[in-house]
This record gives C-alpha cells, structure tokens and sequence, in this order.
C-alpha cells in the first residue's frame, strides 16, 4: 500500500459493496428498489426535523422590467431562518409554473436574480422568469446572506461552507442534508403562494445548487421535473477526483452512485424514458440552460 492518500480512497472505493445498486428487473421491484434508496439516503444525510411553521415574512416588494421581486423570509426549521428571493413575471397567468432555484459557491443567490454578476451562475432565476416561470431563488446555507461574519469580511464571494460542513459532521448530520431541508421548506412555500399551481413544481440548480437539487429531487416527490447542472456525474469522476468543498459529502453514498446510462435503465423500468434527458455543451463550469427550459416548457 502506498502513502498517497487519494491512491487509498479509490483503493476503498473500488472494493466498497454497492448495497443499494440498481438491479431490478420489472416496475415491482423498481418501487421496492426505491423505497429503500429513499429511507438510506435519508438516513445517511441525518435525517430531518419535525416540520415548524413557515412565518413567511416580506422584506421588500420591487416591481423591475417584466416581473414582481419579493425579498421573503423564511424558518427552516427551529433557529434557522431562509433568505429567499421570490420572482413572478408581471404576464403570468395563475396559479402557474414554479422553479425552485439553487445558486452554487461565489456570491450566492444575488448572483442568481440580476443583482450581483457572476458569469457561470447566469442569472438563471432571472431567464427562468424570463422563460415564462415564477421561481423562488433560495440563498443556500454558508453563502452569500447566510454566511458566517468571518466569510462576510473576507469578501463578496467568500463562504462558510467549511465550519457548517464539519459541524453539520459532529452533530451527526450532514450540510447537504440541511440544504435539502431547507429546499423542501422551499416547495411547502411555495405551495402558500396562490399564484403557485402546486402540481406544476420544479428545480433548478448549478454546481453546489446542483447537488441540493440532485438529493431533493430524489427524496421530495412533490418536485416534478429536476434541472441538476455542472453536478451529475459518479462519484469517483468527480469528488473523489477532484478537491470539492466539504458540503458536497454524505457518508457512504459510494455505495449507491449511479451515472446517467444507468439512471436511463431505471427511467425506462418506470416507463419514464421521456422524462430523462442531458445535455453536454462546449464550455466550462457554467448554467446553460437551453435544453433545460425546452425541458421545463414541455413537463411542467
């Protein structure tokens, strides 16, 4: 055995027991397949809390070029409070489509609703109100509005992933599983807003925002279409390749990694084959999005 500790890991990884692998072979053991992925994910994420009530709260109303901006208050669950943009085009025929959208690492979700610049984010909450949608913009936990005072005076596109991560860690929890909770507090807001059509929910997300939207989409049955962007891969291609922050971690989620021609299997076991699609462009760590909202147009 030699000393790189990365030769280690893939060393662990290639003899580590996919317990949860899919193997099904009709639609009957798919659902059973699923049940149990649902439960473990849960599970190694940490769980999640009883649900507390939203006291939604509005902090400002601004009518911009084509659409409504609400900055929106939040709770969580018990002590923490969500930082939220909720986005309606002024031409919107209710109740309607609605995204749930997750910024990635940098400046977090202003970067996301055309107030702060950052190219490989793309302002996509803003093109997904452009494209005919109403979206909530979620300031994920450790960025931007949510981030610790030693990240704020560091700078704009600091975070405080790393603290949150390693406590999330000790507590038994995980940040990805916070992050997930705060995503489905996310769609039971929206589910107060009348001009949301409860059936008729996405999410979006890119890179980090990618990943929350990854693990909700596959444990919240209430989000109907998912847009996972510069995230989807294996696990051994990409976090274990490659340095990530600590919030992309789950203990034990090796065992159950899928890339996409094996996730094509499962869809067509659902009869679902339509209902997956992905699309590969030339260009670097950044949102696209032109598939995606044919995408979104034609399911949600």
């Amino acid at each position: 055995m030699g000393l790189d500790s990365l030769e280690y890991s893939l060393f662990r990884y290639e003899r580590s027991e996919r317990k949860l692998a899919f193997r099904a072979k009709d639609r009957k053991e798919a659902r059973v397949w699923q049940v149990k992925l649902r439960r473990k994910l849960r599970g190694l994420m940490g769980g999640f809390p009883r649900r507390v009530p939203l006291e939604p709260e509005v902090l400002e109303r601004a009518e911009l070029d084509g659409y409504t901006r609400e900055t929106v208050l939040f709770q969580s669950r018990e002590g923490l409070t969500v930082f939220s943009y909720f986005l309606v085009p002024k031409e919107f025929k209710t109740p309607g489509p609605a995204v749930v959208c997750l910024p990635g690492h940098g400046q977090g979700v202003d970067a996301v609703v055309g107030i702060a610049e950052e190219p490989y984010q793309a302002n996509f909450a803003l093109q997904c109100v452009r494209e005919g949608f109403a979206a909530l913009a979620i300031e994920q936990l450790g960025f931007g509005h949510r981030r610790d005072e030693r990240a704020r005076k560091e700078g704009p596109g600091r975070t405080s992933c790393q603290p949150a991560a390693g406590a999330a860690l000790l507590l038994g929890e995980t940040m990805i599983g916070w992050r997930v909770w705060d995503a489905m507090r996310g769609v039971d807001y929206l589910l107060t807003r009348p001009e949301v059509d409860p059936k008729r929910i996405g999410m979006m997300g890119i890179s980090g925002g990618g990943t929350t939207t990854f693990f909700t989409a596959a444990l919240d049955r209430r989000v109907k279409v998912a847009v996972v962007s510069g995230y989807f891969n294996t696990f051994r291609d990409s976090i274990l390749s490659i340095s990530h922050c600590m919030d992309n971690y789950i203990p034990g989620i090796l065992k159950t990694e899928f890339a996409f021609q094996r996730a094509r299997r499962i869809w067509e076991l659902f009869g679902a084959e339509d209902m997956l699609e992905m699309e590969v462009f030339e260009g670097e760590h950044q949102f696209w999005g032109r598939g995606a909202f044919r995408f979104l147009k034609r399911v949600l």
